[in-house]
């Protein structure tokens, strides 16, 4: 039997005598990997953190690392024993130290380990905060004291990383490269690591696995790919916010009826029974843009995101639809002028509730 890396099993995650997240089971299969975990504010991601990590304890159910029971309801290894470390979201750093010996504490911890070697310094160029060595955490931002800690994180070379929100405050212009340089760094080292995040974006590209947190419950815990195009409950379609639920009514094996787009065809992920009547995802993706197609809906909103525009268009019975063209598409158009949708809608993969 193949034992998973880390393995959370029926679990009650429970802070000031409240139960956070009920029953929780999931697993990272492989050292080196990384799970994302998504969920709104105040739904008990960081109590998970503190869980693992040691500082909260369980009643129920167990928490094991590489094979070693670390907590259940007769066991508790102490935070300092588990060799896990874990960077808050809000600033970590000693007041009395300046960045540099801030980061250093973590190779102090580090010595003695047989581990995969990084320096100091490969960790400060990749995190690009070689100016503020020198300064105290009340001089420097909000954005640097989060990559300064984690540098100390990485420096400390754990069995596994926790990560609460590790680039919440980091600014949006300098963000994607350093979620860049965090992977590299991550499968560099293969250091495993569990990531709090409000970001989707940021889960579906660090995570190779991601847990949706939503009524004190993992709702769907799977690959990014899925958890976006295949969410399996109207509340992480919600939760998700990327696309919209409309009514349609199954026609055939292949085949769904709206009455404002018509005739949708596609592949199924979950069959239904002719006639039934269903709540059908539309992602902005999933329609096109055709100026000579005869289904005209009227656009009520454009943003524009650099690559691409989404257009929200409105239906003759006041639905909201999304829809995503390039753009560089040749005919833009502004609000309250008609846009053309493609006929035949096919769509690959028809997810329905």
């Amino acid at each position: 039997m193949i034992n998973n890396f880390l393995e959370i099993k029926n679990v009650d995650f429970i802070i000031g005598g409240k139960t956070k997240v009920k029953n929780a089971s999931f697993n990272i299969e492989n050292e080196g990997e990384t799970l994302c975990i998504l969920g709104p504010s105040g739904i008990g991601k960081t109590t998970i953190l503190r869980t693992i990590a040691g500082l909260e304890k369980i009643d129920k159910g167990s928490i094991k690392l590489n094979g070693k029971l670390l907590s259940s309801k007769k066991e508790n290894i102490e935070p300092e024993h588990r060799n896990i470390s874990l960077a808050f979201q809000d600033n970590s750093l000693f007041p009395h130290y300046n960045v540099e010996k801030n980061i250093l504490l973590g190779a102090e911890k580090n010595k003695g380990k047989k581990r995969k070697k990084i320096s100091f310094k490969e960790i400060i160029e990749f995190l690009d905060i070689s100016k503020i060595l020198s300064k105290y955490p009340h001089e420097i931002s909000a954005g640097e004291a989060q990559r300064a800690s984690l540098a100390r994180s990485l420096l400390t070379q754990p069995d596994l990383l926790l990560l609460d929100e590790p680039l919440s405050n980091v600014d949006q212009s300098f963000k994607e490269e350093i979620q860049v340089r965090l992977k590299k760094i991550l499968n560099r080292l293969k250091i495993t690591t569990i990531i709090v995040t409000h970001d989707s974006y940021e889960a579906f590209y660090l995570g190779n696995k991601c847990a949706i947190i939503l009524d004190g419950q993992i709702k769907q815990f799977d690959d990014p790919y899925n958890v976006y195009h295949f969410p399996n409950s109207v509340e992480v379609v919600n939760f998700l916010n990327r696309g919209i639920l409309i009514p349609a009514k199954v026609t055939g094996e292949n085949s769904l009826e709206n009455k404002d787009l018509g005739t949708i065809k596609g592949n199924f992920i979950k069959h239904y029974p002719k006639g039934s009547d269903v709540q059908l995802l539309l992602q902005p993706e999933d329609l096109e843009h055709d100026d000579q197609s005869n289904l005209k809906l009227e656009v009520v909103d454009r943003k524009f995101r650099g690559t691409n525009f989404i257009y929200t268009l409105k239906t003759n019975s006041d639905l909201l639809i999304p829809v995503f063209v390039h753009s560089h598409h040749v005919h833009q158009h502004e609000v309250d002028e008609k846009f053309g949708i493609k006929r035949p809608i096919n769509i690959d993969h028809i997810v329905c509730f």
